[in-house]
This record gives structure tokens, C-alpha cells and sequence, in this order.
């Protein structure tokens, strides 16, 4: 590999029929390559592409409870919640208020604080219970496995 001036680079680009593209216009002296730069375009979105689908997609899986939810059902959906939590997802758990159960906020408030006291072991709480309308939410995402 040479080092050329710019004139002299790109006269030697334009008799092999290829196009001078600049690499790292911010070194001292400038990077270029003679390439063909349709090539170098479609290898970007390529390597591009290949790193967009090795990203990690987030999952939110989502809980539903009442104010008054039963300890059977509580205990089927902790048992679904670590599932998800297990599985890398991140969790939205959130008690519904339908008609005139808003009054009972504070029992929808403990049922969320439980699951978290319970889930701690599997996820850390994000957004603590906050009650948005007629829905309290709190989010947990998965703890990191070593």
C-alpha cells in the first residue's frame, strides 16, 4: 500500500476505472482508497444490517391484576411473571381498576409491591408502582445472569 498525493491518486483511480473514496477524512494526511464505491455502499449496509440484527429487541410482557386478585391467581401469574423475567424479558405488571374498586389504590399498591418482594430474586424493580387513570404500573426487568 502507497502513499500518493490526491491528484496523483485520483489520476490512478480514474485509469483503472474506479472511483477515489475517502476512508477517515479526519487523519492527518486523509485516508482514501481506490475501489469501486457502489461496492463499499452496498458492503456498509451489509455490515450495517448484520449489526442491527444481532441487537439485543427488548421484550415487554405484560400482567394484568384486580385489586381484589385471589392467592390462587396471584401465585399463577408470579409463576408466569418469572417465567418471562427467566426468559430476558421485561416485565409490566399493573392492577386494573374497574368502576368503583379505585377506592381500594392502596391494596393494588401492596399486590405490586408483593410481586417485587417476591421477583426479586429474578428482576429488579425499574418504575415503582405509579398509579396512571385507572391503572397502576410498575415495571421489573430481568437481572443479569453471570
Amino acid at each position: 500500500m502507497d502513499i500518493y498525493p490526491i491528484k496523483k491518486a485520483l489520476s490512478i483511480a480514474q485509469e483503472m476505472g474506479l472511483d477515489l473514496v475517502e476512508i477517515s477524512p479526519n487523519a492527518k494526511p486523509p485516508v482514501a482508497k481506490v475501489m469501486d464505491y457502489k461496492k463499499f455502499l452496498y458492503e456498509q449496509k451489509k455490515r450495517e444490517k448484520a449489526m442491527k440484527a444481532k441487537a439485543s429487541k427488548v421484550v415487554v410482557k405484560e400482567i394484568r391484576f384486580g385489586p381484589n386478585t385471589d392467592d390462587h391467581d396471584y401465585e399463577f401469574k408470579k409463576r408466569n411473571a418469572e417465567k418471562f423475567l427467566k426468559d430476558g424479558a421485561k416485565l409490566k405488571a399493573f392492577v386494573f381498576f374497574k368502576g368503583r374498586s379505585i377506592v381500594f389504590k392502596d391494596k393494588g399498591e401492596i399486590l405490586l409491591l408483593r410481586l417485587a418482594q417476591d421477583l426479586e430474586e429474578y428482576g429488579k424493580v425499574e418504575q415503582m408502582p405509579k398509579l396512571e387513570g385507572k391503572r397502576m404500573t410498575m415495571f421489573m426487568a430481568p437481572k443479569k445472569t453471570k
